[in-house]
């Protein structure tokens, strides 16, 4: 792999893209964009391959660099990172690793950052009945990499749940997803693509847990 795939030329396109955020100077530095654009897109082609050693993908997504403006208040029409994500192969592997780098913030990570309703419902009945994911997060490999599961949750017990219940902390919970982050530096290091390795490889345990949870119904029975 060559060292330099991700340079200081792609934190700079993204510094500028910043300050200059307009289709005018986007179109002007097209070439920027694409040049920085690939060094990404080997990127992710390397990782996959890393991935699939003890993992199986079956997908792999770049997000585009267009923002959506349709919804939102701020109309600025490009995002200042480049991101992407790695869908897990089939039905009894749940859960995406993902990555995002931009200046002064880039995460490399995964996890359910959207359930549907029906996955939402059964995590929860599951975090009622049990409480392993205290000792998936709690484990020291997990707390080095990432420090604690993220995720936004509602403000209250959710329908049919006891607010009072000792595991309401979890069930409240409707975003179960894990980050670590890296400095500009650590990014361009040549250990770069190893730590990103070992970073998905910290998830399993969680993506494990939350595989069997997904594809097995309250009695444990599988669903698949």
């Amino acid at each position: 792999m060559n060292i330099d795939m991700i340079n200081q030329k792609l934190f700079s396109f993204l510094t500028q893209l910043a300050k200059h955020n307009n289709r005018d100077w986007f179109h002007e530095h097209k070439h920027d964009y694409v040049e920085t654009r690939k060094m990404v897109v080997d990127f992710s082609i390397e990782m996959e391959q890393r991935l699939n050693r003890t993992d199986a993908i079956e997908l792999t997504k770049l997000f585009r660099i267009n923002r959506d403006v349709r919804f939102s208040s701020d109309k600025s029409p490009y995002k200042i990172n480049m991101s992407g994500y790695f869908k897990r192969l089939g039905a009894e592997r749940r859960g995406s690793y993902y990555f995002s780098i931009e200046p002064g913030n880039t995460v490399v990570g995964g996890g359910f950052y959207d359930p549907n309703k029906d996955d939402l419902y059964r995590i929860r009945k599951e975090l009622e009945m049990d409480n392993r994911i205290e000792s998936i997060v709690s484990d020291p490999l997990f707390k080095r990499y990432f420090g604690t599961l993220l995720g936004n949750a509602v403000a209250t017990a959710p329908r049919h749940f006891d607010k009072h219940h000792p595991h309401i902390h979890w069930i409240r919970k409707k975003q179960f997803y894990a980050f670590r982050t890296f400095s500009d530096d650590e990014v361009m290091h040549s250990s770069f693509p190893d730590e990103v390795q070992k970073t998905y490889q910290a998830l399993r345990p969680f993506f494990n847990y939350m595989s069997e949870v997904l594809t097995t119904d309250l009695n444990g029975e599988s669903i698949l």
